[in-house]
Formats: structure tokens, sequence, C-alpha cells
């Protein structure tokens, strides 16, 4: 997840609501902003609220990420969250004693941590999840999850766009992490008129085989490749730079759905809007103090995203990349 930080925005302006309410009304508002024998921080609790954001207590740069997801939800609720920073050691029932205390109703669960706290709560809470890849179906089926995958149907436009002869994509994924979203990713591609070829592989070395396939068969006047958010595939150490040397090599057109990836070359990439994101969940706990009722469930593709190119590589392959205003992010910063 990459996004822009403001950090120190949030922290100073964290820091100057908390010391001007605590003059205010100092027997309506408790703050605890160091580690505690419970495993949870108390970021801000205003009063009572019935919307609670759960996320982990986690170091740079996903601290920011999380920081700007809660500004989102904050700007669609027109309130101020009162956030549960978790760590590894989360008294549960602490926690739930919290969210009991604040008179929560529903819960947006930022992360993996999150998510794992979240899914032990009361029945009566309503359950938002956001700021994972994927999910065990068992811990998705009843609430919706906003997956930090960027939807396939876009990735496939943003492609077209850029280069309209493309006829056939390629990729190589874990069944056990991305099936879902392969299956998913097929029906995108047919309606973008594209043939999605995936191939499978359960470890590394299968992956690097399932390249090697590739490049051998792939045309680059109509074949393109594409990078799933996927650890056994799309490991960075040694696959990536594997595929950017055969696919430079062979002008094969690479995109990801990793923003790291379009600095080491491939040619594009979609990642989160994070405000945005923030401003959905909010908009789905809203919905369920509404009516009960979330609107949908189960894993939700990211359509909150943004477009990073890389230029050299948009020259190098013959692509116009030169209206730079549709991308939000550009390779080399020049």
């Amino acid at each position: 997840m990459v996004g822009v930080s403001n950090t120190g925005w949030f922290s100073s302006k964290l820091i100057a609501v908390s010391l001007s309410l605590a003059l205010l009304m100092p027997d309506t508002v408790a703050f605890a902003q160091t580690e505690n024998a419970r495993g949870f921080q108390l970021a801000f609790n205003t009063s009572n609220n019935p919307i609670a954001v759960i996320y982990p207590d986690i170091a740079e740069p996903y601290r920011s990420v999380f920081a700007q997801i809660i500004a989102g939800i904050e700007d669609k609720t027109n309130m101020r969250a009162v956030g549960y920073a978790v760590g590894s050691n989360v008294d549960s029932d602490e926690l739930k004693n919290a969210l009991s205390r604040q008179d929560a109703k529903v819960v947006i669960a930022l992360g993996r941590q999150g998510m794992k706290i979240a899914s032990t709560l009361d029945r009566n809470i309503g359950v938002v999840v956001g700021g994972v890849i994927t999910a065990p179906d068992q811990d998705s089926r009843n609430f919706p999850l906003i997956s930090m995958s960027p939807d396939p149907a876009l990735l496939f436009a943003r492609l077209k766009q850029l280069s309209p002869g493309m006829r056939r994509v390629f990729t190589v994924y874990d069944p056990q992490q991305n099936d879902w979203l392969i299956q998913r990713a097929k029906a995108a591609a047919g309606k973008q008129g594209l043939e999605l070829v995936a191939y499978e592989a359960r470890d590394l070395r299968s992956a690097v085989g399932r390249y090697q396939e590739i490049f051998a068969a792939a045309d680059s006047r109509q074949d393109a490749l594409w990078l799933p958010q996927d650890s056994t595939t799309v490991e960075d150490g040694s696959v990536l730079p594997l595929v950017l040397q055969e696919s430079w090599g062979r002008s094969l057109l690479v995109f990801s759905s990793s923003f790291g990836h379009v600095k080491r070359g491939v040619l594009f990439s979609l990642y989160p809007d994070n405000a945005k994101l923030g401003r959905h969940l909010a908009e789905m706990a809203l919905a369920f103090l509404d009516s009960g009722d979330y609107g949908e469930r189960g894993m939700i593709l990211l359509r909150e995203v943004m477009t990073a190119i890389n230029l050299r590589t948009a020259k190098h392959l013959g692509v116009n990349a030169s209206r730079q205003q549709d991308f939000d992010m550009a390779f080399p910063d020049e």
C-alpha cells in the first residue's frame, strides 16, 4: 500500500484536538497515546460515537496509510472517529468492553489484525473491513471486505486505453491466494475484448517455469503480462527482476497491481486512493446504522484507485503516454 504521507499533519492535529478537548471537557474525554497492558491504544474519544475504527498499531509507512483512510472516514461521517490501535497482544475482552462503553454500533476494521479482532465481536455490532488484500472465505462472507487489490476491470480498461491493440493478457497466480480474483478477472477481461490466460503456480520454482512458457509464447504486438498481488508468483527478490529483464528485451508490455513495480520498470499500476477508500468504508458503516444492511457483503474489489506510469518504459514500448495529466504519478520523476 502506498500513499502520500500525512503523518505530521495527522499527529499534530490529533495532539491539538486532544489538548483542547481535555481542557474543555475533562469529565467526558479520555486519551491514551501509549501502549498499555491491554495491547491497544485509544487514539481519541470525544464522545459516544456509533462508529469505531480498529487498526493495527504498526510502523511507517503503513501507519500513514491507515491515518489517511481514517481521515476519509471522518470526512464522510462528519464526526471524529474513535480509533483503537491494536497490537498483537490485544486483550479482546477489554477491547469489547471499551466498545460497549463507547456504545459502538458498527466497527470499521483496518488491516489483518483489525479484521481478526472485529470477527470476534458480538453479532449485534456491524463490521466493515478494509486494508487487506484477501481473507479466508469464512472470515468475509458475513460482512463487506474491500480488498486492497485493484479491480482487474479497471486495470484492463487502462491497458486498452494505453495500447488498444492488446488482445490477450497472461498472468501467473497462486490459487490459494488469488483463485477468487482470477475468476472475476476472466469475466472482466472478456468485457474489454481480452482473453485472460491464467497459469497456476503454487511455489517459486513452478512460477518461474510458467513465466518462461509465457515469454516463449507471447506476441508483443497483442499480448501483455499482468502481475497481481501474489507473494508466491510475484516475488520481488528473484521473480520480478527476471520478468522485467525478459519483458524489456522482448518489448512485452507488463502492468501490475502493485505501485512499487512501476518504479522498477513495469508500464503502469493502479494503487489505493486511501482517503476515498475511507469514505467508501464509512458509507457502508452509515448504511448499516441506517438500515441494518451494508448494501453488499463478501470480498469487494478496490475501485478507489490512482494510476502510476513509467514514462521510460512507455517510450521503450512505443506507448503514447504524453498526456501525463491522466496519471497521478509518473516515473522517472523528472
